[in-house]
């Protein structure tokens, strides 16, 4: 399906890919990982022709159909259900040729082609993709504009798993989604028939989905059978055994050497001194055994504090009045609390972090917040409130005023910024060093409650495995909202769901949550489906029914029509009688035309009678 080979490209003068080699086997589910910066979006790009390597091929199946998710959020007047429908190109030029050709041969031709890509069930197809990202029936019927940037992003990711092409490259596809949509994603591209090449720090997603790991390391393609834990393990393993492989060459080396130093000068052993020479030149450099850095994460621990934190009773809390978002708000946070918040986005769950965090106030109810408590809050919105002019020290400086420096760079040091990386401007900093440095602001007084909203945005995994840790490891209260199934597994002790205007505890795992989600979209979809059913029953019994009042329609339109006929003949043959010319003439043409007039009315009675029981016979059918 796709073969990269000796792939090897510079920007702004440094190496990220350097003959760099891979190949993807049709139907593979591949993982793409490396650091931040590692080249994996270049690579995506190249894929797709929208860059071009200094040396080296990727090519793909001649007859292959790629596809990606835009860059650029979809918007126009169109609803939901129509834009992903869209993205079925030839469907949709199916249609159109359908509308504009009236050729029965060329039509047919048409249908018979729709009938083999499945296009009769595309509706059914799109909606239940929309439906698993988080749009129910009314939203997916809403004009994409009327959404914002987020869902709308989310819109496009649906069109390209619609689109189902032969090679879908997908990065970072749950950045935008919340928990509920990243456990129906998975499952998703769990069953995906085509080539699947995904970038993503999402570890469980990875974990679940992948079938093989593509490791970007030093400009290379490093290729791993299995998922991403088996990855990390197998990576491991062939770390510690080139350590010691480096380990025993240098051994040999120094012992190589030694004999050299002490015999080389000595005429008898001067043949076996340039014997050792030779075999020290050809062990090569001594083997490097190159580790990444750790990302380090260290949040000072609170001292202590009396429980509880915090209490809320019949709170009620919204952003218009008399239009609450939630509501009987009833509950208390301990300092050993560790709580993540279970829900789709737009139950309230930032909601709820903005009133705990104090930067929205109850409308109704009351919160009684102890006297020294101490809250940190971590939101990826407040990414647009760094300085970018100004350097990790200058931001943590202002928010420690009077502090010694050393102390300020202690703070800084705690999140991986060293000297180095304290003093350059927040605008070179990448997006994972932004997100540290909110995470050292934020705690920079040991707070007793940390309040994080999708903390892991812009983490890689080394980088999230750090924070997992630190959490676990910090002493005080910590309340959750993540799209991370793996990171609310390792730090959660408990579950609350957000949902229906209120916040109530979830009785069971991260594991029963996914299950209580799989059925209610197998609820969802079987209600769809009934609902699809009790359609087609209507149509078929509407179809019947139009079945069995044809002939009696038919019997009245006739009925009708003779009816209207003899009426006009009765009409001429009183004409004729009331001429009086006509009884000057022979008396048999008068006898004549009395006749028929007579016979003319008889019928007429019996149309009009046939006409009438026609009708009562449609009307006891059930006929409108």
């Amino acid at each position: 399906m796709l073969q990269i080979t000796d792939l090897t490209l510079r920007l702004g003068g440094r190496p990220l890919f350097d003959g760099a080699s891979v190949t993807i086997a049709a139907g593979q589910r591949v993982g793409l990982v490396g650091r931040n910066g590692a080249g994996k979006t270049t690579l995506f790009r190249l894929i797709l022709g929208e860059t071009q390597a200094d040396a080296g091929q990727v090519q793909l199946h001649p007859r292959a159909r790629l596809g990606a998710v835009s860059q650029d959020a979809p918007e126009g007047p169109e609803s939901l259900l129509d834009c992903v429908l869209a993205h079925d190109h030839e469907r949709t030029a199916l249609l159109a040729a359908a509308e504009e050709h009236d050729d029965g041969h060329h039509l047919a031709e048409l249908h018979e082609r729709m009938t083999a890509i499945d296009a009769h069930a595309a509706p059914a197809r799109a909606a239940a993709i929309l439906a698993g990202l988080g749009f129910d029936s009314e939203a997916q019927e809403r004009p994409v504009e009327s959404f914002s940037g987020g869902w709308r992003m989310r819109v496009a990711l649906a069109g390209a798993l619609f689109a189902s092409p032969d090679l879908l490259l997908l990065d970072e596809p749950t950045n935008h989604l919340d928990l509920e949509a990243t456990l129906w994603l998975e499952g998703f591209l769990a069953g995906y028939p085509g080539t699947l090449l995904v970038i993503s720090h999402d570890r469980g997603l990875l974990d679940n989905v992948a079938q093989r790991i593509v490791h970007i390391d030093r400009g290379k393609l490093v290729s791993y059978g299995g998922n991403y834990s088996r990855f990390e393990k197998t990576r491991r393993e062939k770390m510690e055994l080139a350590g010691k492989a480096a380990g025993k060459q240098e051994e040999q080396r120094r012992k190589l050497q030694s004999f050299i130093d002490r015999f080389r000068a000595k005429a008898t052993k001067a043949a076996q001194a340039q014997s050792r020479i030779k075999m020290l030149e050809r062990l090569g450099p001594p083997v490097a055994v190159i580790e990444e850095r750790p990302v380090s994460f260290d949040f000072p621990d609170p001292d202590d504090l009396a429980p509880p934190l915090l209490t809320i009773d019949g709170g009620q809390a919204g952003y218009q009045p008399g239009r609450p978002v939630l509501k009987n708000l009833a509950f208390r946070i301990d300092l050993d609390d560790r709580i993540a918040l279970l829900g789709a986005n737009g139950n309230g769950k930032s909601t709820l972090a903005k009133i705990l965090s104090g930067r929205l106030a109850l409308q109704a109810g009351s919160l009684w917040i102890s006297p020294k408590l101490r809250i940190g809050y971590f939101s990826q919105n407040q990414l647009e409130e760094l300085n970018p002019a100004g350097t990790p020290f200058d931001h943590m400086s202002a928010l420690m005023p009077g502090a010694p420096p050393a102390k300020v760079r202690a703070q800084l040091g705690r999140f991986g910024f060293g000297q180095d990386r304290a003093n350059i401007t927040v605008t070179t900093l990448s997006g994972g060093e932004k997100a540290r440095l909110l995470f050292a602001l934020m705690s920079r007084d040991a707070p007793h409650l940390m309040i994080l909203d999708e903390p892991t945005n812009h983490l890689d995994i080394e980088s999230r495995e750090a924070l997992v840790a630190a959490l676990n490891a910090y002493g005080g209260a910590v309340i959750l909202i993540s799209h991370d199934p793996h990171m609310i597994e390792l730090t959660a002790d408990r579950l609350w769901l957000v949902a229906d205007g209120g916040v109530s505890s979830f009785d069971g795992d991260l594991e029963a949550y996914r299950r209580l989600l799989l059925d209610r979209a197998r609820d969802s979809r079987r209600d769809q489906k009934a609902a699809a059913q009790s359609r087609k029953d209507g149509r078929r019994s509407a179809a019947e029914r139009r079945s069995q009042l044809a002939p009696l329609r038919k019997t009245a339109e006739a009925a009708e029509k003779k009816a209207h006929s003899l009426t006009d003949r009765c009409a001429r043959l009183r004409a004729e009688l009331a001429e009086p010319s006509l009884y000057q003439g022979p008396p048999d043409k008068v006898t004549a035309l009395q006749k028929a007039l007579a016979d003319a009315e008889r019928d007429l009675a019996a149309a009009e009678e046939a006409w009438f029981a026609a009708h009562e016979a449609l009307d006891a059918a059930g006929n409108d």
